[in-house]
């Protein structure tokens, strides 16, 4: 018996995180060094359980029914999301460690940064992981998700 959680309860638990994910983005910061890697293993361990989802459905039965196949699709959308949403933190960490070294090295004036900020390279990743929410609920919707069988028991 796996000790997983039920896919449902599972899809709420990686809703939940991402909800609280990109609150804490949309708030901001100055982007840190410590707290960009933060972010950065929190998008990493989201796209972790999307994809340990779709293994567990994967080993429990064969897909091939249209509705199996969007929850999948879903699954595999919430996974890209919260990597895209890693990638562009990881830019936003080095373009921000980068800054911080120039600044340090510069003798005299300001200087001159090309490219996006990491503040802008942040709110990239707020808005990949604005989607996941959004995929989670549509699949809750849609009854892709096996209900989750402590929910269907009488008490």
């Amino acid at each position: 018996m796996s000790d997983s959680p039920e896919p449902a309860e599972a899809l709420s638990h990686l809703n939940t995180d991402a909800l609280a994910l990109h609150r804490a983005l949309r708030a901001g910061g100055k982007g840190r060094a410590r707290t960009l890697a933060i972010w950065i293993t929190e998008t990493q361990a989201l796209a972790r359980s999307a994809l340990e989802i779709l293994l567990d459905l994967t080993q429990a039965r064969p897909h091939t029914t249209t509705e199996d196949l969007l929850l999948l699709e879903r699954l595999a959308q919430i996974a890209k999301a919260a990597q895209d949403a890693s990638t562009e933190l990881t830019a936003a960490l080095a373009r921000a460690v980068e800054n911080q070294r120039r600044c340090a090295a510069a003798s005299s004036g300001p200087v001159v940064v090309i490219g996006p900020s990491p503040r802008q390279l942040i709110a990239s990743a707020a808005d990949l992981l604005g989607r996941i929410p959004a995929l989670c609920h549509a699949t809750h919707r849609e009854r892709l998700v096996p209900p989750t069988p402590h929910a269907n028991r009488p008490r």
